[in-house]
């Protein structure tokens, strides 16, 4: 952060706490280029909002003083300073929907716990799309007032470029064209309500076990089930297909308290809707992913993938769009973009050792194998916390080391040059029956760049193989693995 950016964001907090700030942390960057940070003072703590995009900083105060008045839950404004490009927000916390949902999910459950969360959070929307819209300003909108026709037809040529020509799948534009605009008249609202755009477990925090809503910038008006159909198929999130189906049947009686709907009608829009959403997400993560190489969305096409294919396996849309579909199977059936079979990397020999070292100290692990060593990546070109007092005692594990090195340096870029290198490795060993490989990483005290690299790396490699992993910590031994 520079140093206007920290002045007005301090005059913000103090004008509103009545005391000085005492910290400033900046927080993860997520798929916009916003930037928020945790400001702290004695007694009180807010989050700090950076955006060079006026119009949209200024929508986002709008349609926040709206809504909070209306008693939805979204974070109360604390100050805004827009002539300056920040404000201060009610500070929610740190725990997602979706992490809880990371949290509590397993392969055979979807606890009750995580249902009754997405229902209250489904309850908020309702009454966000139909009641508390009511004299919302759409002229405020950030990009266009109403997800009509063409936003669809950009949608879908965000999809087009960013994600399947990349791709190289051969495909007909002509027959494609056609198809996008068979699906854009079929989805332009006959009846728009509030559309909040981006409704994803990602943007739903929870406080006590109650939803909050934020990152609703793009909201416009538009259909009111693609609102739902986000939440319930987010890809990240894997909500079981019977669970969908329950609460889509949860969030249509809480819809028909409010207006009067054909159901029948209502629940074919809604899966047109869940089609566009996961055509709209793929383009995302190939922006996101494929071309700003931001490891969260590389990691999230698989799935979104997956996500299509079901569809397309066991869901009738009510419009014909055959070379549109075409597409987007042999999408998912690429292999660049297939889940690794976890069953048969837990069948495999192999043990993979991960470790963390200091040049200075320790220096470079023996393979003890016989192998005669393995992969040696150096962390020191990255960022170190270590230099700056707050993190001197900390490590690669505590949540403000981790929170540094994801945006104040490019050790998202640095791991997924690792795994580029890895991971190859990994399926070549799995198939040859190979027993071991080490991988190290050093930095010049081993304990915050290298830690954090190798707690990455061994988490990673276990969800994403199912192999043994063994990780040490040379030089922070008081960490449990």
């Amino acid at each position: 952060m520079n140093t206007i950016q920290d002045k007005q964001l301090r005059q913000l907090f103090e004008q509103w706490a009545n005391e000085s700030v005492e910290d400033i942390i900046p927080l993860p960057l997520a798929g916009s280029n916003r930037r928020y940070f945790r400001l702290l003072g004695k007694t009180n703590q807010a989050i700090g909002a950076w955006n060079e995009d006026r119009k949209e900083n200024q929508t986002f105060v709008d349609f926040t003083k709206h809504f909070h008045a209306k008693g939805i839950p979204v974070p109360e404004l604390l100050g805004e300073d827009l002539d300056n490009d920040v404000y201060l927000l009610q500070d929610l916390g740190d725990e997602s929907l979706l992490h809880r949902v990371q949290q509590l999910r397993t392969k055979d459950a979807f606890p009750e716990t995580l249902i009754l969360l997405y229902q209250k959070a489904l309850v908020q929307l309702a009454k966000m799309q139909i009641v508390a819209s009511q004299g919302l300003d759409y002229s405020k909108c950030y990009s266009t007032s109403i997800f009509d026709q063409q936003p669809i037809l950009w949608d879908l040529q965000y999809f087009k470029y960013y994600f399947l020509k990349p791709t190289m799948i051969p495909f007909k534009e002509h027959l494609l064209e056609k198809d996008f605009q068979t699906l854009a008249d079929f989805l332009s609202p006959k009846k728009a309500f509030f559309m909040f755009r981006d409704f994803q477990s990602r943007n739903i925090m929870l406080v006590n076990d109650e939803p909050y809503f934020i990152d609703y910038q793009g909201g416009m008006q538009g259909a009111i089930q693609y609102d739902a159909a986000s939440l319930l198929f987010q890809a990240r999130a894997k909500v079981p297909h019977s669970t969908r189906a329950e609460l889509l049947d949860f969030y249509i009686q809480e819809v028909q308290k409010y207006t009067q709907i054909d159901e029948s009608s209502f629940r074919a829009v809604y899966y047109a809707n869940v089609f566009i959403r996961m055509i709209q997400v793929l383009g995302s993560y190939g922006f996101r992913g494929l071309f700003q190489k931001r490891e969260h969305f590389i990691k999230s096409i698989p799935a979104g993938l997956a996500n299509i294919a079901w569809f397309l396996n066991n869901i009738n849309l009510a419009i014909d769009i055959p070379h549109l579909k075409e597409c987007l199977l042999r999408l998912s059936e690429l292999k660049q973009f297939q889940t690794f079979d976890t069953t048969k990397g837990e069948k495999s020999p192999l043990k993979v050792k991960v470790a963390s070292f200091s040049y200075k100290k320790s220096g470079i692990p023996s393979d003890n194998s016989g192998n005669g060593g393995g992969f040696v990546f150096d962390c020191r070109a990255i960022h170190n916390p270590g230099r700056y007092t707050p993190y001197k005692k900390l490590t690669g594990r505590d949540q403000a080391v981790i929170d540094f090195l994801k945006t104040q340096s490019n050790i998202e870029d640095f791991l997924g040059g690792v795994l580029k290198i890895v991971e190859p490795a990994i399926e070549n060993y799995i198939e040859r029956n190979f027993t071991s490989l080490l991988v190290s990483f050093g930095c010049t005290g081993g304990q915050h760049r290298s830690v954090y690299s190798a707690d990455y790396l061994a988490k990673h490699l276990k969800e994403k193989y199912g192999i043994e992993i063994e990780l040490k910590h040379f030089e922070q031994p008081q960490l449990k693995v």
